[in-house]
């Protein structure tokens, strides 16, 4: 007998929703999926719910961010002194993930305390550069430089490959939503719209550097290699398109190449069947 359509687009589903799932959930620490709540920090027909809903162009973005990121000197150094980094990128990967998740879904006290975790691990790391200067990973000014990154990174990849792109007034609303969340981590002077935000990159650029060291995490980074075999062409074409995503003076400065103009159109468009893809397999689910 003939398996029912239904029951094997059904099955299909499943297994792509449990991929994903346990990608993003760590199960041998007993970690599940972020309950979507109706009493989280922000209401469900938010920009932020839908900017940061997407797997796929926040797989994109943060790659994206993560590269933007560790081109603050300061930064670069936290990964490296106090992160493990190279055995367990995974794992950081992971880490970051379920913090947007549960700051922007979840029920507004696990947003709280996983505000105050980041906050309280922050408090404990420090550390002095190669040229001398000392570092605080609650240094006030860096951790806008990671927020801004985030934000611009995580909207610019919902823009290219998110199924509604935002018009001007929503990127507005998406900016200053998120930007509580980096004003509860102890961020200054955030950026609150789409024109700040840009001119808060273009203002950051001249303390930004690139080094030996950074193209070795920049490299960890987007060489991950998935335990399942089938997703290793979908990983690389997620860390093409954050490559992409960059800016230009950013890319330059990670000595990386953007794709071949034949090349573009298939990364783009693989990116987007993609994202189209697992938002069919979690319609519903």
């Amino acid at each position: 007998m003939n398996a029912n359509p239904l029951s094997i687009r059904d099955q299909t589903k499943s297994s792509i929703v449990r991929q994903v799932r346990t990608l993003f959930n760590d199960r041998a620490r007993g970690e599940e999926p972020v309950t979507r709540s109706d009493d989280a920090l922000f209401p469900t027909d938010s920009m932020i719910w839908r900017v940061h809903g997407d797997v796929v162009s926040m797989m994109v973005g943060g790659v994206t961010a993560l590269l933007l990121q560790m081109l603050h000197p300061a930064v670069l150094a936290g990964v490296w002194d106090h992160s493990n980094f190279r055995t367990d990128m995974l794992g950081r990967l992971r880490r970051t993930a379920r913090f947007i998740a549960a700051t922007t879904y979840g029920e507004r006290t696990e947003a709280e305390a996983a505000i105050a975790r980041v906050r309280a691990v922050h408090a404990h790391i420090g550390g002095t550069l190669p040229d001398g200067t000392s570092y605080r990973a609650d240094d006030p000014n860096l951790l806008a430089w990671v927020h801004i990154s985030e934000a611009w990174s995580f909207l610019a990849a919902w823009q290219h490959y998110g199924d509604r792109p935002l018009t001007p007034a929503q990127e507005d609303l998406y900016y200053a939503q998120f930007a509580t969340i980096g004003a509860a981590l102890g961020a200054d002077a955030l950026p609150r719209n789409r024109a700040s935000t840009h001119q808060a990159l273009r203002t950051m650029q001249p303390v930004l550097v690139a080094d030996g060291r950074t193209r070795e995490v920049a490299q960890l980074v987007l060489a991950q290699t998935p335990s399942n075999p089938l997703a290793i062409p979908l990983q690389r074409i997620v860390a093409q398109a954050a490559v992409d995503l960059l800016p230009n003076w950013a890319r330059r400065m990670h000595c990386l190449k953007a794709s071949p103009i034949f090349m573009k159109p298939v990364v783009r468009s693989g990116a987007r069947q993609m994202a189209k893809t697992l938002r069919w397999a979690f319609n519903g689910t």
